[in-house]
């Protein structure tokens, strides 16, 4: 009796984070609409902190990732050419209550969503002295408004509603950033487990940057599809997220990004805050 291709296919593992950007970048893949012959793929979403840290374990064949946490799990991944998350002049931004002034929010105990986000990363290279306080992204916002912390980093789609919720911006770390390198600010990646071997490696790559293509084709089925995971933004607001998101950079990141995360991690190298010297290969 004829095996199915089904029992045949080999399992591809993906994590990525529970956002529009992510679910749009990954709807051609989590729909079907992308197959690739003798594979299947299945999809773990968690936030960027368990994704991080799960990585250092090689829990999954392919995971998103923050760039800052890249140079811990360099042995095992390899960083994908396609899937980066990148912000051309926009990025993590800290806000608060208050129309604090740069160098008085230096002063302050800021809460951010983990240590191992690029996030953090970048604003210890802006504030090498500041003070900070882990606290979930989805909650950042909420404790600021309560009177819990003074400002936060935020991230996500917090970039886009904090005004919504009467907070000020001090500063955009990703605009930071540009003014002083003249680079784009990258956020995010997805990185490939080495052990997958390079003809596995290439067939998925593959298979991603078409996932990302179709839903760029298809933008208003891809967007329907990452609503579920807008939180709290209309379409108007998801489609100008996903926009900022997912776009020809994201397909591959140019260069200039390419130099960027080089940079950025070199950077992070050399003030201490990174302890493991990067050693940046993409596939």
């Amino acid at each position: 009796m004829p095996t199915s291709a089904s029992t045949k296919a080999r399992t591809i593992t993906i994590a990525h984070s529970p956002d529009s950007d992510d679910a749009f970048m990954f709807y051609g893949l989590a729909t079907n609409k992308v197959r690739v012959p003798g594979l299947r793929f299945t999809h773990t979403l968690c936030d960027i902190e368990t994704l991080n840290r799960k990585a250092l374990e090689g829990v999954y064949d392919v995971t998103a990732i923050s760039f800052h946490a890249y140079p811990y799990i360099q042995d095992k991944y390899a960083l994908m050419p396609c899937g980066g998350s990148v912000g051309d002049g926009y990025g993590p931004m800290i806000v608060s209550t208050k129309a604090l002034s740069i160098q008085d929010v230096k002063t302050r105990r800021i809460a951010v969503p983990g240590e191992m986000t690029t996030a953090f990363l970048a604003l210890k290279l802006f504030a090498p002295e500041i003070e900070t306080e882990v606290v979930p992204f989805d909650q950042i916002i909420p404790r600021i408004l309560e009177g819990k912390h003074e400002a936060g980093l935020i991230i996500h789609e917090g970039q886009l509603t904090y005004a919504k919720s009467g907070l000020h911006r001090i500063i955009d770390l990703g605009k930071w950033w540009r003014d002083r390198q003249g680079l784009p600010l990258p956020l995010g990646g997805n990185a490939i487990r080495r052990e997958l071997g390079p003809e596995l490696i290439h067939s998925v790559t593959e298979a991603l940057r078409r996932s990302i293509q179709h839903a760029l084709d298809h933008r208003e089925q891809a967007l329907n599809y990452a609503m579920q995971f807008a939180r709290d933004l209309d379409t108007q607001s998801a489609d100008k997220f996903v926009g900022m998101y997912v776009n020809e950079r994201t397909l591959d990141y140019g260069n200039d990004g390419r130099s960027a995360v080089s940079l950025l991690l070199d950077l992070g190298w050399k003030a201490g805050v990174i302890t493991r010297e990067p050693q940046v290969e993409f596939v």
